[in-house]
């Protein structure tokens, strides 16, 4: 069977770790895993790149951890922390010297438009712009992206839908606060699930860590990774005390999977 790899541009909540003004002992912290971009990741299989979400340090990651093509993005959804670092797709779209598809729903294309409408317009010949190039395709259900089937995943973020994606033997689910009864059955026989795992507190829109790993536990993947962390979470300290097959997610960590 065919293999995938999973590489983590982002790991962090929606301020990044450390913020701005906190001197915390994770926001202080001198161990590399505790620097947390915000989320992302790049899913590479059979020579295809496919980038999951664009987060405001999209350029900084991808020089950080040599990703230096992209052939196809997908949205889990609309929120700033997860799209504001669009315009840098424009780097890729000179390097393949042609557009890019961008997979979201309804809505997250419809934030996507009111942000970054002039990157979504078909660029005019006459007139050279350093600009994005990029394809709306709606994701209404599976897809193809390099020969192979995407499959979202309905969650709630609090109140609002959004979109996890599996891929092969990986399911990528960020920013859940729950996972609809539905969505279960799409995350069955997994070799690599990730999710989120904000905090030890209670959030009205994400999964607190005990959350996270009782859902990652009923999933039952062989490998249970957990991403938009908060500064709450120490990565060595909140990693010893996870069960056997789980383990937080950090920046530049990369992991593999059937396809």
């Amino acid at each position: 069977m065919d293999q995938l790899e999973l590489l983590f541009l982002g790991t962090g909540t929606s301020a990044g770790i450390p913020m701005i003004g906190c001197k915390c002992e994770v926001c202080t912290s001198s161990d590399l895993k505790d620097k947390r971009n915000r989320v992302s990741v790049v899913v590479s299989y059979r020579g295809a790149r496919v980038l999951i979400d664009a987060p405001p340090e999209l350029r900084l990651a991808c020089v950080a951890y040599g990703v230096d093509a992209i052939d196809a993005v997908v949205f889990t959804h609309g929120h700033a922390d997860h799209i504001m670092g669009l315009d840098d797709l424009r780097r890729f779209n000179a390097i393949r010297k042609g557009p890019l598809d961008v997979w979201a729903d309804a809505p997250t294309h419809s934030v996507l438009n009111q942000c970054f409408s002039y990157a979504f317009r078909e660029p005019d010949p006459a007139i050279r712009l350093f600009r994005p190039h990029l394809v709306r395709r709606v994701v209404e259900g599976p897809f193809e992206v390099a020969g192979a089937t995407w499959t979202p995943i309905r969650l709630l973020h609090g109140d609002v839908p959004v979109l996890g994606f599996r891929v092969g033997k990986m399911a990528y689910c960020t920013d859940v606060s729950r996972i609809p009864e539905e969505s279960f059955a799409l995350l069955e026989d997994l070799d690599v699930v990730v999710l989120d795992g904000l905090q030890w507190q209670k959030h009205s829109t994400h999964f607190t860590l005990e959350e996270a790993i009782a859902a990652g536990e009923r999933i039952g993947a062989k490998l249970t990774l957990f991403t938009h962390i908060a500064h709450g979470l120490g990565h060595a300290v909140t990693s010893a005390k996870l069960p056997a097959g789980m383990a937080l997610a950090y920046d530049g960590q990369r992991v593999g999977a059937r396809l």
